[in-house]
């Protein structure tokens, strides 16, 4: 499972693994993006489109590819991916859903959560 959350908010409990999203820009501080969510396209392809967030995703989901290895090999069946971000509504939202998407993709049942979209 991955969860996208905001770090003002506090990490969330029992996660595996924390990923942080601040290296990218914020779209909260562009007007036009402000009031949209890391759901809306806009948003997706602003974040996504700024150097260094592809590449992370490429390097974050093939170590997960260890990472995953590892924990099948030890008889462990659930894994929480966390990523973060100031507010959670923006760039965690973005990055947790490019992450699950790739890893479903791989044939990995995943499920995404966002817990602090709507929050202000």
């Amino acid at each position: 499972a991955v969860v996208s959350f905001g770090f003002k908010h506090g990490i969330p409990l029992d996660v595996d693994l924390v990923f942080d999203c601040r290296f990218l820009p914020n779209p909260h501080w562009i007007p036009d993006l402000a009031p949209l969510t890391g759901q809306d396209e806009r948003v997706r392809a602003y974040v996504l489109g700024q150097p260094g967030a592809v590449d992370f995703v490429t390097a974050y989901v093939r170590a997960l590819g260890i990472v995953l290895s590892g924990y099948q090999r030890a008889g462990k069946h659930f894994l929480l991916l966390a990523a973060g971000c100031t507010g959670g509504k923006h760039r965690s939202v973005v990055m947790a859903e490019e992450i699950a998407s790739r890893l479903a993709a791989s044939w990995l049942r995943v499920q995404v959560q966002h817990r602090d979209l709507g929050r202000e």
